[in-house]
């Protein structure tokens, strides 16, 4: 067993996974409560509505770990409210994945959809310094990002995907990304030209794009494990990119979103790939679609940087 979690409070989705997040977050509940020793006292919390989980963990200064328990939103929810915690007071970070992604569980090996499983993990797991992305807008918005934060096309799917998720489709992981992207490049015959963009890496010389894709990635997938930046990982101080550095016909786009299942898409031409530490986009004639962490954001102008070593990770044991 780990150093302990200390004081420990769960904020659990109960709509989490088409309302599996109630019974994940009963079964939790039981086992910490005939665990005594596995926690210095615990709290449950359930969420009724979008931010209450960045409120209740915004107001976590009293405990020592915080255990998300739900699908990547929740995650996202409460790793932004601990980022407004005093860094001498900020508790931990633990996971329990209970939803349909579970991306930001993948990239860390967490049990996904399996709680005991997931908290026999934490439990013998280890502390980790996670980084974080963060990103602000010209409209004002601004935010951390625990796994991804993208442009373009893929955001509109990943944002379909959310929209279908709370319309209770059955469809759940990558094949609900692969389904909406579907439905979304049907539609873009008349975009096919991207989205203009001025981009300015690590200070570097601007670069002009036509952007159709711009990933942003602490971590190697998303949509329900799409290897969009195959070598992500949010421990070395980066964030990885995946864009397009040419506008492919719309056979050639087709056949990158399948090959992005596996990250095989990072060696067409029409694609380009790095790491950094800041980044400046500016599109320079209409506002993408843009999305944190499967979240919307709104905007023209984004300054984008990792912040690392953030946010202390109780890491699944593996």
């Amino acid at each position: 067993m780990n150093e302990g979690l200390g004081r420990t409070l769960v904020i659990a989705n109960p709509a989490a996974h088409s309302g599996d997040g109630a019974a994940a977050a009963e079964r939790v509940e039981k086992f910490f409560s005939s665990h005594a020793n596995a926690t210095d006292g615990f709290e449950l919390r359930l969420t009724q509505a979008p931010g209450d989980g960045m409120r209740m963990a915004r107001e976590s200064a009293d405990f020592d770990t915080i255990v998300a328990l739900g699908g990547d939103g929740i995650i996202h929810e409460v790793a932004n409210g601990l980022m407004s915690v005093a860094s001498r007071e900020r508790p931990a970070l633990a996971v329990v994945p209970v939803g349909s992604g579970n991306d930001f569980a993948r990239t860390i090996g967490a049990a996904t959809n399996e709680p005991i499983a997931a908290l026999g993990q934490i439990l013998c797991g280890r502390r980790r310094e996670l980084d974080l992305g963060h990103v602000a807008s010209d409209t004002g918005e601004s935010g951390y990002f625990v796994q991804t934060l993208s442009f373009g096309l893929d955001a509109a799917i990943a944002l379909d995907t959310t929209d279908r998720r709370a319309a209770q489709t059955h469809q759940k992981g990558s094949g609900l990304f692969a389904t909406s992207g579907v439905k979304i490049l049907s539609k873009v015959r008349g975009e096919a030209s991207g989205y203009p963009s001025r981009v300015t890496m690590d200070g570097e010389k601007d670069v002009r794009l036509n952007s159709i894709v711009f990933a942003v990635q602490n971590g190697p997938t998303y949509g329900g494990g799409f290897r969009i930046c195959p070598d992500a990982e949010p421990y070395d101080g980066s964030l990885d990119l995946c864009y397009n550095v040419s506008v492919p016909a719309l056979p050639h786009v087709l056949a990158l979103f399948a090959l992005a299942r596996t990250g095989r898409h990072v060696r067409s031409r029409a694609i380009a790939t790095g790491r950094v530490r800041q980044l400046h986009i500016e599109f320079l004639e209409r506002e993408p679609p843009c999305q944190v962490d499967g979240e919307p954001l709104h905007g023209r102008t984004y300054d984008i940087e990792v912040r690392p070593r953030s946010l202390a990770l109780v890491a699944p044991a593996q």
